[in-house]
C-alpha cells in the first residue's frame, strides 16, 4: 500500500512505498501501475534514468521539457542523501515560480512525483549519490531546457551555495526564470 504526503504545491506528491520485511531480508514493489493510478498519477511511464553522482555538492537541473515532451517524473534516492527541488513553471498556476524542496535519502523508500510544469533539481548531500527517474515521455533534446537553480528571484535554500558546487557548463548557462522559453501556458 502507497502512502501519500501531500507538499506546498498540492500536485507535487512524496508517495512512501511499504516496505515487507522478514528474516530474509526486505522486499517491495518500488512502482506498480494501478496501486500509483489508485493515488491519482495516471501518467504511463515510458523511460527510467539513472543519475550517478561522485562528489557531494554535486548539482543537476533545474530541468524540465516543453510541450508536446512535457514529463511526469517519479524521482527516489537508491543510494545517498540529495537536496530535491520541484519549480512550478506554469503560468497560470497561482505558485507559478514557487518551489518545493525536501531531502531524500536511500534509507527511505519514497518517490517524488512532480507533474510536468516543473522543472526538477538537486544538490547532493554525500558523495556518491545514485537518483532514480522514472519519465512520462521521451527524451527530446529540442524540447529540452531549464532555469538557473541559483536565480534570486526563486528564493531556493540551496544547503550548499551553488557557487561553491559543482555544475555542468550548460546548467550554469540557463536562463534565470524571467528570461525561460517554452514555460507553461
Amino acid at each position: 500500500m502507497l502512502r501519500v504526503e501531500e507538499t506546498e504545491i498540492p500536485d507535487v506528491k512524496s508517495v512512501w512505498l511499504s516496505p515487507h520485511e522478514d528474516s530474509r531480508g526486505m522486499f517491495v514493489e518500488a512502482f506498480e501501475t494501478e496501486a500509483f493510478e489508485a493515488i491519482g498519477v495516471n501518467s504511463r511511464f515510458v523511460q527510467d534514468a539513472v543519475s550517478v553522482n561522485h562528489k557531494r555538492g554535486t548539482f543537476r537541473g533545474l530541468h524540465y521539457q516543453a510541450p508536446p515532451h512535457a514529463q511526469d517524473t517519479l524521482v527516489r534516492v537508491t543510494r545517498g542523501r540529495i537536496f530535491d527541488v520541484a519549480l512550478d513553471l506554469r503560468r497560470s498556476s497561482p505558485t507559478f515560480g514557487s518551489h518545493v524542496s525536501t531531502v531524500m535519502s536511500d534509507e527511505e523508500w519514497r518517490w517524488l512525483y512532480i507533474p510536468a510544469g516543473f522543472a526538477h533539481g538537486f544538490c547532493t548531500l554525500e558523495d556518491g549519490c545514485e537518483v532514480s527517474y522514472k519519465l512520462a515521455d521521451h527524451y527530446a533534446p529540442d524540447h529540452a531546457s531549464g532555469v538557473r537553480l541559483d536565480d534570486a528571484a526563486l528564493a531556493i535554500s540551496w544547503p550548499i551555495d551553488p557557487k561553491d558546487g559543482i555544475l555542468s557548463e550548460k546548467d550554469r548557462s540557463l536562463p534565470l526564470l524571467k528570461d525561460a522559453q517554452n514555460v507553461f501556458p
